[in-house]
């Protein structure tokens, strides 16, 4: 059975909504303000070097973004992209655009490990004059060209209103096993989906840790939480490999038949979320686009078209998938 709430239909009503200019000329002032020489003159058959500046690459949903970003960028004239991984620790990713700002880089792509730490070197880059694509996390303040991403507290909250009217309508015990703390989107997460299930007051998060966004230490948690609490009805993961992560724990324990679980993501890989809903370990999964093409295009537009508007953010869309389209949408998105 297919559920369609409002906040999904708002989502998916527009795949992409961009709103709030800002001007690339601007920054283009600052760079000579500055004296910086990594940003050169924008236009057609110049060379580009993008820096793109990976939180983790272990993670397979930051393997489909960077693959989307190498794949986009082929197809445009003049595009080199280097990719560096963080592996989650924030001084090295700090360190890491410190090395793309020696490299004279064109423009910088970034997704964030921690919004906080990386917010001031993303500064000292826009401040440069080149200009930022802050993808899927954010950084605080405004100092960036443009941001690119889902919004979580929407996605969150579809999937608490999935629980309480379709998976667990007669209420029941969650665990939420919940992405890196530090990260915006798995606060985004956690807020939307509690606003989600307001509305059912049976359903009730008995526990909630954090996974760190990685298969390994989702199955960890989920065997340590339930051990704590065998009898809940289902777990609230923040993105797909968690929840996979914790079906191996349930079916460990003997409580996969039990229990249901979701994820978020949606990659349309085999090894996703999708084909784990099609093949019956999850229940559902929420697509979080990876933006990596889009943000290709919009580095297009600023390098080569010379556009001295670009939008400031732009929102991606989503859908929910459950089995009953979970076949026809993993063709939809590509998947092979």
């Amino acid at each position: 059975m297919r559920t369609r709430t409002s906040t999904l239909a708002l989502l998916a009503a527009g795949a992409l909504l961009a709103t709030s200019a800002c001007s690339v000329e601007t920054q283009s002032e600052q760079n000579k303000a500055a004296g910086a020489s990594g940003a050169a003159a924008c236009g057609t058959g110049k060379e580009f070097l993008i820096g793109m500046s990976q939180a983790n690459n272990a993670e397979p949903y930051r393997q489909v973004m960077n693959n989307d970003v190498q794949t986009a960028a082929k197809a445009v004239p003049g595009f080199k992209v280097v990719v560096s991984d963080a592996a989650q620790d924030n001084s090295k990713q700090v360190a890491d655009v410190e090395s793309f700002l020696t490299q004279k880089i064109n423009l910088l792509i970034i997704s964030p490990n921690e919004a906080k730490p990386l917010t001031a070197v993303v500064k000292k880059a826009y401040d440069q004059g080149i200009p930022v694509i802050v993808l899927d996390r954010k950084v605080e303040g405004d100092a960036y060209t443009a941001f690119i991403g889902g919004d979580n507290v929407a996605i969150g909250k579809a999937a608490g209103e999935y629980y309480a009217k379709t998976l667990l309508p007669d209420g029941g015990k969650v665990i939420e096993i919940a992405g890196l703390p530090g990260s915006t989107p798995a606060k985004e997460r956690a807020d939307g989906f509690r606003a989600g299930i307001a509305g059912n007051p049976k359903i009730e998060i008995v526990a909630s840790q954090p996974g760190d966004w990685l298969r390994e230490k989702g199955q960890s948690v989920a065997d340590a939480l339930l051990k704590a609490h065998p009898d809940v009805a289902a777990v609230y993961a923040h993105n797909d490999p968690m929840a996979e992560g914790a079906y191996l724990a349930a079916k460990a324990a003997g409580l996969e038949t039990k229990i249901k679980f979701t994820g978020i993501d949606a990659l349309p890989v085999p090894s996703g979320g999708i084909k784990a809903v099609e093949q019956g370990r999850l229940s559902a999964t929420f697509q979080y686009a990876t933006g990596g093409r889009e943000a290709v295009d919009l580095a297009r537009k600023i390098l080569v078209d010379c556009s001295k508007d670009v939008p400031r953010s732009t929102t991606l869309g989503t859908q929910q998938i459950t089995k009953d389209n979970a076949a026809e949408v993993y063709t939809k998105l590509g998947g092979s």
